[in-house]
Protein backbone atom coordinates (compact mmCIF):
# COMPACT_ATOMS: atom_id res chain seq x y z
CA UNK A 1 0.00 0.00 0.00
CA UNK A 2 2.13 3.14 -1.27
CA UNK A 3 -0.76 5.49 -1.43
CA UNK A 4 -4.12 5.76 1.52
CA UNK A 5 -6.67 6.48 -0.68
CA UNK A 6 -9.37 8.04 1.57
CA UNK A 7 -13.08 7.66 0.95
CA UNK A 8 -15.70 10.19 0.84
CA UNK A 9 -17.33 8.71 4.06
CA UNK A 10 -13.33 8.67 5.44
CA UNK A 11 -13.42 12.62 5.61
CA UNK A 12 -14.21 14.30 9.25
CA UNK A 13 -13.60 17.60 7.79
CA UNK A 14 -11.99 19.88 4.77
CA UNK A 15 -8.17 18.73 6.43
CA UNK A 16 -9.25 15.59 8.81
CA UNK A 17 -9.83 11.76 7.85
CA UNK A 18 -10.64 8.85 9.43
CA UNK A 19 -9.84 5.22 8.49
CA UNK A 20 -11.13 2.25 9.98
CA UNK A 21 -10.54 -0.52 7.46
CA UNK A 22 -8.86 -3.52 9.43
CA UNK A 23 -7.39 -4.30 5.81
CA UNK A 24 -5.47 -0.59 6.36
CA UNK A 25 -4.96 -0.28 9.71
CA UNK A 26 -2.70 -3.67 9.88
CA UNK A 27 -0.66 -2.86 7.00
CA UNK A 28 -0.03 0.62 8.64
CA UNK A 29 1.18 -1.08 11.55
CA UNK A 30 2.79 -4.59 10.17
CA UNK A 31 4.54 -3.16 7.12
CA UNK A 32 4.62 0.25 7.34
CA UNK A 33 5.12 0.08 11.16
CA UNK A 34 3.73 3.80 11.48
CA UNK A 35 3.60 5.73 14.76
CA UNK A 36 1.44 8.86 15.41
CA UNK A 37 3.60 12.21 14.12
CA UNK A 38 4.50 9.81 10.73
CA UNK A 39 4.10 11.77 7.24
CA UNK A 40 2.43 9.23 4.49
CA UNK A 41 1.34 9.63 1.47
CA UNK A 42 -2.36 9.96 0.96
CA UNK A 43 -5.00 10.58 -1.75
CA UNK A 44 -8.92 11.39 -1.76
CA UNK A 45 -10.24 9.39 -3.95
CA UNK A 46 -10.87 10.65 -7.69
CA UNK A 47 -9.22 14.02 -6.82
CA UNK A 48 -5.83 14.85 -5.55
CA UNK A 49 -2.95 13.22 -3.52
CA UNK A 50 -0.63 14.76 -1.10
CA UNK A 51 0.26 14.03 2.81
CA UNK A 52 -1.53 13.02 5.69
CA UNK A 53 -0.27 13.19 9.18
CA UNK A 54 -1.04 10.57 11.40
CA UNK A 55 -2.49 11.74 14.83
CA UNK A 56 -3.69 9.01 16.14
CA UNK A 57 -3.17 4.68 15.50
CA UNK A 58 -5.60 2.63 17.38
CA UNK A 59 -6.98 -1.01 17.12
CA UNK A 60 -9.87 0.15 15.51
CA UNK A 61 -8.95 3.54 13.79
CA UNK A 62 -6.21 5.93 12.53
CA UNK A 63 -6.88 9.51 12.31
CA UNK A 64 -4.92 12.07 9.60
CA UNK A 65 -4.19 15.75 9.28
CA UNK A 66 -4.31 16.22 5.44
CA UNK A 67 -2.81 18.59 2.86
CA UNK A 68 -3.76 17.58 -0.61
CA UNK A 69 -1.72 19.79 -3.24
CA UNK A 70 -1.21 17.77 -6.45
CA UNK A 71 -2.63 15.97 -8.89
CA UNK A 72 -1.99 12.11 -9.61
CA UNK A 73 -0.64 10.39 -12.64
CA UNK A 74 -2.02 11.70 -15.99
CA UNK A 75 -3.87 8.48 -17.16
CA UNK A 76 -3.26 6.24 -20.23
CA UNK A 77 -5.31 6.97 -23.33
CA UNK A 78 -6.73 4.06 -24.22
CA UNK A 79 -9.87 2.32 -23.65
CA UNK A 80 -9.24 -1.16 -22.91
CA UNK A 81 -11.58 -3.87 -24.98
CA UNK A 82 -11.24 -7.24 -22.59
CA UNK A 83 -12.57 -10.43 -23.63
CA UNK A 84 -13.51 -11.29 -20.26
CA UNK A 85 -10.60 -13.72 -18.39
CA UNK A 86 -11.57 -16.53 -15.86
CA UNK A 87 -12.28 -15.36 -12.78
CA UNK A 88 -9.26 -15.41 -10.82
CA UNK A 89 -7.60 -14.22 -13.65
CA UNK A 90 -9.77 -11.65 -13.93
CA UNK A 91 -8.97 -10.18 -10.56
CA UNK A 92 -5.31 -9.64 -11.03
CA UNK A 93 -5.43 -8.45 -14.21
CA UNK A 94 -7.96 -5.41 -12.90
CA UNK A 95 -5.13 -4.57 -10.42
CA UNK A 96 -3.03 -4.16 -13.20
CA UNK A 97 -4.87 -1.77 -15.30
CA UNK A 98 -5.81 0.06 -12.36
CA UNK A 99 -1.67 0.28 -11.59
CA UNK A 100 -0.81 0.94 -15.04
CA UNK A 101 -3.29 3.89 -15.54
CA UNK A 102 -6.14 2.70 -17.88
CA UNK A 103 -9.55 4.50 -17.08
CA UNK A 104 -11.72 3.00 -19.21
CA UNK A 105 -12.74 -0.93 -19.51
CA UNK A 106 -15.14 -2.95 -21.35
CA UNK A 107 -15.41 -6.57 -19.96
CA UNK A 108 -17.20 -8.72 -23.60
CA UNK A 109 -18.29 -11.74 -24.30
CA UNK A 110 -16.84 -13.51 -27.21
CA UNK A 111 -16.77 -17.37 -28.57
CA UNK A 112 -14.36 -18.40 -26.42
CA UNK A 113 -15.78 -16.92 -23.33
CA UNK A 114 -17.21 -19.32 -20.88
CA UNK A 115 -20.77 -18.44 -20.06
CA UNK A 116 -20.28 -19.44 -16.85
CA UNK A 117 -17.71 -16.92 -16.11
CA UNK A 118 -20.59 -14.22 -15.80
CA UNK A 119 -21.76 -15.19 -13.03
CA UNK A 120 -18.69 -15.34 -11.14
CA UNK A 121 -18.85 -13.10 -7.52
CA UNK A 122 -15.97 -11.84 -9.27
CA UNK A 123 -18.22 -9.52 -11.05
CA UNK A 124 -20.06 -8.28 -8.03
CA UNK A 125 -19.60 -4.33 -7.86
CA UNK A 126 -17.74 -4.52 -4.25
CA UNK A 127 -15.34 -6.95 -5.55
CA UNK A 128 -14.07 -5.17 -8.44
CA UNK A 129 -13.83 -1.98 -7.16
CA UNK A 130 -11.82 -4.01 -4.04
CA UNK A 131 -9.02 -5.11 -6.79
CA UNK A 132 -9.54 -1.29 -8.46
CA UNK A 133 -8.31 -0.03 -5.44
CA UNK A 134 -5.69 -2.27 -4.55
CA UNK A 135 -3.96 -1.37 -7.90
CA UNK A 136 -4.57 2.52 -7.66
CA UNK A 137 -2.69 1.88 -4.00
CA UNK A 138 -0.49 0.10 -5.36
CA UNK A 139 0.99 2.99 -8.04
CA UNK A 140 -0.31 6.48 -6.11
CA UNK A 141 -3.05 6.99 -8.11
CA UNK A 142 -6.65 8.19 -7.06
CA UNK A 143 -9.03 7.99 -10.16
CA UNK A 144 -11.05 5.02 -10.06
CA UNK A 145 -11.68 3.15 -13.61
CA UNK A 146 -14.97 2.99 -15.20
CA UNK A 147 -15.98 -1.19 -15.84
CA UNK A 148 -18.62 -1.70 -18.08
CA UNK A 149 -19.83 -5.28 -19.40
CA UNK A 150 -21.00 -6.13 -23.30
CA UNK A 151 -22.20 -9.56 -22.92
CA UNK A 152 -23.10 -10.21 -26.91
CA UNK A 153 -20.32 -9.67 -29.00
CA UNK A 154 -22.31 -9.03 -32.54
CA UNK A 155 -24.60 -6.28 -31.23
CA UNK A 156 -21.94 -4.79 -29.49
CA UNK A 157 -19.60 -4.42 -32.45
CA UNK A 158 -22.00 -3.65 -34.99
CA UNK A 159 -23.99 -0.92 -33.21
CA UNK A 160 -22.17 0.66 -30.32
CA UNK A 161 -18.39 -0.20 -31.20
CA UNK A 162 -18.70 2.03 -34.56
CA UNK A 163 -18.98 5.07 -32.58
CA UNK A 164 -16.23 5.00 -30.00
CA UNK A 165 -14.08 4.31 -32.85
CA UNK A 166 -14.56 7.46 -34.17
CA UNK A 167 -11.07 9.84 -33.75
CA UNK A 168 -9.58 6.84 -32.34
CA UNK A 169 -6.84 4.62 -33.43
CA UNK A 170 -8.12 0.91 -33.15
CA UNK A 171 -5.61 -1.84 -32.34
CA UNK A 172 -6.04 -5.70 -31.94
CA UNK A 173 -4.01 -7.58 -30.73
CA UNK A 174 -3.77 -11.13 -31.50
CA UNK A 175 -1.63 -13.93 -32.31
CA UNK A 176 -0.19 -14.46 -36.11
CA UNK A 177 -1.34 -11.07 -37.18
CA UNK A 178 0.48 -8.95 -39.68
CA UNK A 179 2.09 -5.92 -37.79
CA UNK A 180 4.38 -5.99 -34.56
CA UNK A 181 3.43 -4.25 -31.66
CA UNK A 182 3.76 -0.26 -32.16
CA UNK A 183 5.47 1.61 -28.82
CA UNK A 184 5.39 4.55 -27.09
CA UNK A 185 2.17 6.08 -29.13
CA UNK A 186 0.46 9.36 -27.44
CA UNK A 187 -3.12 8.35 -29.48
CA UNK A 188 -6.43 7.85 -28.01
CA UNK A 189 -6.71 4.23 -28.64
CA UNK A 190 -9.37 1.13 -28.30
CA UNK A 191 -6.81 -1.69 -27.65
CA UNK A 192 -8.70 -5.10 -28.14
CA UNK A 193 -7.60 -8.26 -26.36
CA UNK A 194 -8.78 -11.76 -26.14
CA UNK A 195 -9.59 -14.50 -24.10
CA UNK A 196 -7.07 -17.54 -23.43
CA UNK A 197 -7.16 -19.55 -27.25
CA UNK A 198 -7.52 -15.47 -28.54
CA UNK A 199 -10.48 -14.32 -31.25
CA UNK A 200 -12.02 -16.64 -33.29
CA UNK A 201 -12.06 -15.99 -36.89
CA UNK A 202 -15.22 -14.26 -37.36
CA UNK A 203 -14.18 -11.96 -34.58
CA UNK A 204 -11.01 -10.58 -35.87
CA UNK A 205 -12.68 -10.23 -39.24
CA UNK A 206 -15.04 -7.94 -37.38
CA UNK A 207 -12.93 -6.13 -35.72
CA UNK A 208 -10.39 -5.32 -38.82
CA UNK A 209 -13.56 -4.64 -40.91
CA UNK A 210 -14.02 -1.53 -38.50
CA UNK A 211 -11.10 -0.41 -39.07
CA UNK A 212 -8.88 -1.56 -36.19
CA UNK A 213 -5.18 -2.36 -36.68
CA UNK A 214 -4.10 -6.17 -36.45
CA UNK A 215 -1.24 -6.42 -33.93
CA UNK A 216 1.35 -9.33 -32.34
CA UNK A 217 3.92 -9.36 -29.81
CA UNK A 218 6.12 -11.96 -31.41
CA UNK A 219 5.72 -15.63 -31.66
CA UNK A 220 5.30 -16.81 -27.73
CA UNK A 221 1.31 -17.08 -26.82
CA UNK A 222 0.81 -15.20 -23.24
CA UNK A 223 -1.52 -15.16 -20.68
CA UNK A 224 -4.24 -12.81 -20.38
CA UNK A 225 -2.64 -11.14 -17.55
CA UNK A 226 0.68 -10.94 -19.15
CA UNK A 227 -0.67 -10.08 -22.52
CA UNK A 228 -2.60 -6.94 -21.46
CA UNK A 229 0.98 -5.73 -18.85
CA UNK A 230 2.77 -6.03 -21.85
CA UNK A 231 0.77 -4.41 -24.18
CA UNK A 232 0.42 -1.22 -22.34
CA UNK A 233 3.82 -0.96 -21.20
CA UNK A 234 4.93 -1.29 -24.71
CA UNK A 235 2.34 0.72 -26.11
CA UNK A 236 2.51 3.87 -23.87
Amino acid sequence: MNLILLQPDEWLDDTHAVIRDPRRLSHLRDVHGASPGDVLTVGALDGLMGRGELLSLEETQARFRVTLDREPPAPLPVHLLLALPRPRMLARTLEHVAALGVKRVTLMHTRRVEKSYWQSPELKPDKIRQHLLLGLEQARDTRLPEITFETRFKPYVEDRLPALLEGQRGLLAHPGLSQECPRGISDPTLLAIGPEGGFVDYEVEKFLELGFEGIHLGERILRVETAVTALLSRLF
